[in-house]
């Protein structure tokens, strides 16, 4: 069991008192993934079925009140100079963004929830977000150790689907050895084996990476991969024997997966070489969003290298 802090716990009563039940019952509300406060007040939830609607309003002394309580809890300076407060609720988990002026008219902030509960590959086949074929295609994936990349946009439920494949991988092999990588805890497994690494405003991602790899891990899995340094780095660790590991990405589709990677690894001025990262990527799982809400695996293709180009087939 997790143990928090004097000052993670003194700060989280402190938070429920500011956010107080016109928020607090977002938090609480299981159907509820995300919930936005716009500069103008107005309360938009976004929720598991339905999309995003406005719910509430919050006046900007309240918002306020809240970026204060949260950049207190993660112990830095928010001001007109440090007008941004991001990082996590504490005790709850949930990712935080706020924003002040003057780079908005009024107090905003926008509450990831943290995932409840994690939903099997099973449910996923009983809700129809993936086909009774990719279920068995996808143990398969995890027994094979095989590295899968999880695309998707914002909110198309990359995290959850990753949790569903955790757990999966939980199942066909219950004694390797994981370590998760995050800026932000959303990645969650049951292996007894298991090492979970965040990063900090002095410890990066590529920092961490380096480490993981000296604590003889079986799986390596990255929660979002958004630079070109760590992107180099667990490409390099999953075509060292580092095998059976997950990253998310944002992109629109599977192929353009591999294009983000290509592009991050540029911005990094590290020159992409297609075999080397088809050699690394063996799966990539598309997931989108609906605009009812709902969530769908698109594809699920293997990646490889032939004829100087990436080649892929659907699973």
């Amino acid at each position: 069991m997790q143990q928090f802090t004097d000052h993670e716990i003194r700060n989280w009563e402190k938070l429920q008192h500011d956010l107080d039940k016109t928020i607090l019952q977002y938090l609480n509300d299981d159907t509820c993934t995300e919930i936005m406060c716009n500069d103008n007040g107005n309360l938009v939830i976004d929720r598991i079925r339905g999309g995003k609607k406005i719910e509430g309003y919050i006046s900007p002394d309240q918002a306020q009140m809240i970026l204060n309580t949260m950049a207190y809890s993660l112990r830095v300076n928010l001001n007109e100079e440090n007008p941004i407060v991001s990082g996590e609720l504490p005790v709850n988990g949930s990712r935080f963004e706020g924003n002040m002026p003057p780079i908005v008219l009024n107090p905003t902030f926008t509450i990831r929830k943290r995932a409840i509960a994690i939903y099997t590959l099973d449910q996923y086949v009983e809700s129809g977000v993936i086909t009774q074929a990719q279920r068995v295609k996808l143990r398969k994936i995890a027994e094979d150790r095989k590295n899968v990349v999880i695309c998707g946009g914002t909110q198309s439920g990359k995290t959850t689907f990753g949790n569903a494949f955790l757990k999966e991988i939980n199942i066909v092999d219950p004694k390797t050895r994981m370590l998760i990588i995050e800026d932000t805890r959303e990645l969650q497994c049951d292996v007894e084996d298991l090492v979970t690494l965040r990063s900090t405003e002095h410890t990066t991602m590529q920092m961490l990476l380096k480490s993981a790899l000296r604590q003889r891990p079986d799986r390596i899995c990255v929660g979002e991969v958004r630079g070109g340094k760590e992107a180099n780095l667990i490409l390099e660790a999953w075509n060292t024997a580092h095998n059976g590991g997950i990253l998310t990405v944002h992109s629109n589709s599977a192929r353009s997966a591999v294009r983000r990677i290509e592009q991050l690894l540029m911005a990094s001025s590290i020159e992409p070489i297609p075999s080397f990262i088809a050699d690394a990527i063996n799966i990539i799982v598309s997931i989108q969003k609906s605009t009812d809400g709902t969530r769908k695996v698109r594809e699920i293709l293997e990646v490889s290298f032939e004829n100087g180009n990436y080649a892929f087939q659907e699973v």
